[in-house]
């Protein structure tokens, strides 16, 4: 399963999403986390030091590595240089698994080891000071969506994208990757816009959106959230004394996180199985060929000089079938 955190800086999204990695490594599920924000802390919410957590290999200093792997013998794609973010797989075309081993976890992964079991952390790596004026902070993400373009996942394994704040993602159809994208959102005003924005953006791609509700204090709040967001609000999480002994570097055991807690991050996974179960392989595959057709005529094109559309395998399909390892 493919699971998105977003939402306004400041909401939680990362804390929320580091809850929900741990709980699914209690639950044995098989993890791959990735920090795709722009101010990095998701190793850090996973108990990682901060020296550490900045020694994490940048996946953007490794995109040629990753191109070229993923490329594999496809006849369509020449070279690595010839691929842009939004290449999709086809015939000949290397495929990621959760659980396997390859040169891109290799060399952008690190273990992390949480109470309940060890998962794999990458990052994109943070907006630098070589960036400014001459980058976009999507441009940072482009080898995190090429890996979710090749990425074939079955059931009791997770890629949880921790999300830049804002709407960067959908500059090229990353929003349309994801089995569910969980909108973290306080009871404000402004958390409340984000949702707005991105259900708007959404709407004509049919994306599996929920609001968790976060520092819910009171039913006032709660009722807040269900007023502005309806249907879409699926749980609530409020005050923790867990996150906050974590944040103050004393973190407890998971399992001593409040049972509420705990009972919200089970609906989460309730919610990410059942939106997997019905995803829907030839759609998302129509999906990924239509924004990389779109990037290429806006801007791909003009960038690799060469006409990207022929990348395009019209008879590839993504399928759950491909999860099983080929033989070499």
């Amino acid at each position: 399963m493919k699971i998105a955190f977003v939402g306004k800086g400041g909401s939680g999204k990362t804390t929320l999403s580091s809850l929900f990695i741990r709980h699914l490594t209690a639950n044995e599920a098989t993890v791959v986390a990735v920090d795709a924000d722009i101010n990095q802390h998701l190793g850090t919410a996973l108990g990682l030091d901060e020296a550490a957590a900045a020694a994490l290999p940048a996946m953007g200093a490794h995109l040629g590595l990753i191109k070229d792997y993923l490329r594999g013998s496809n006849p369509r794609i020449p070279s690595a240089d010839a691929m842009i973010k939004t290449t999709p797989p086809g015939e000949g075309s290397r495929l990621l698994r959760i659980g396997e081993t390859n040169p891109v976890y290799e060399t952008c992964a690190r273990e992390v080891r949480l109470d309940d079991g060890d998962i794999r952390l990458m990052a994109t790596g943070p907006f630098t000071e070589s960036d400014l004026g001459v980058a976009c902070y999507h441009s940072k993400v482009g080898a995190v969506e090429l890996c979710l373009n090749h990425l074939v996942d079955g059931p009791d394994e997770y890629m949880v994208v921790d999300m830049t704040a804002g709407s960067d993602s959908f500059a090229s159809g990353m929003f349309t990757r994801f089995d569910m994208t969980f909108l973290v959102a306080e009871p404000t005003r402004k958390g409340v816009s984000v949702y707005r924005q991105y259900k708007e953006y959404a709407r004509d791609y049919d994306v599996p959106l929920k609001v968790v509700g976060n520092k819910v204090q009171n039913q006032d709040d709660l009722d807040f959230l269900r007023d502005e967001v309806g249907d879409d609000l699926l749980v609530a999480v409020g005050h923790s004394e867990w996150v906050r002994a974590m944040e103050k570097g004393r973190p407890r055991r998971f399992e001593l996180l409040e049972a509420d807690n705990r009972c919200a991050l089970q609906t989460l996974q309730d919610a990410a199985e059942d939106s997997y179960e019905h995803r829907d392989w030839e759609r998302y595959t129509r999906q990924m060929v239509h924004f990389h057709l779109r990037n290429a005529e806006s801007w791909g094109n003009a960038k690799t000089g060469i006409d990207l559309a022929a990348q395009v395998d019209p008879a590839f399909v993504l399928s759950e079938s491909l999860a099983v390892p080929q033989p070499s």
